[in-house]
């Protein structure tokens, strides 16, 4: 079976470990002080002075949080969370392990398998 629209990029494995390991949050020093952040914040309050500090910065260069942005934004589509959220679930019917099943996970980085697609999804 061949899939339509299936677009050829190249995903390196690091940027797969990357996304994988990404923190849930982040520290920020302000005025001595060091703040814990949500990781997509854009700006954070400094407790000690009140200023309005922006710790996300926006450039040229790409970086790990615009991806993460671009699946938010492809999350925003009307469906696209009760796919991903069928995803996230063990399929029954394959067998296929849960995506955070380390063993299923370790087994498809060394195979450079995927796992099967889930004939429940539209």
């Amino acid at each position: 079976m061949e899939l339509k629209n299936q677009p050829s990029l190249d995903i390196s494995e690091d940027l797969l470990e990357a996304i994988r390991s990404f923190p849930i949050t982040r520290e920020v020093e302000h005025c001595g002080v060091r703040i814990a952040v949500a990781p997509f914040d854009i700006y954070v309050d400094c407790p000690q002075c009140g200023a309005r500090v922006k710790v996300r910065s926006f450039s040229a260069h790409g970086e790990i949080e615009d991806v993460f942005d671009a699946v938010f934004e492809w999350m925003n589509q009307p469906s696209a969370q009760e796919v991903a959220r069928r995803r996230q679930m063990p399929s029954r019917r394959t067998g296929d392990p849960a995506p955070d099943d380390a063993q299923g996970a370790e087994t498809r980085r060394a195979t450079g398998t995927r796992p099967p697609a889930n004939p429940e999804l539209p």
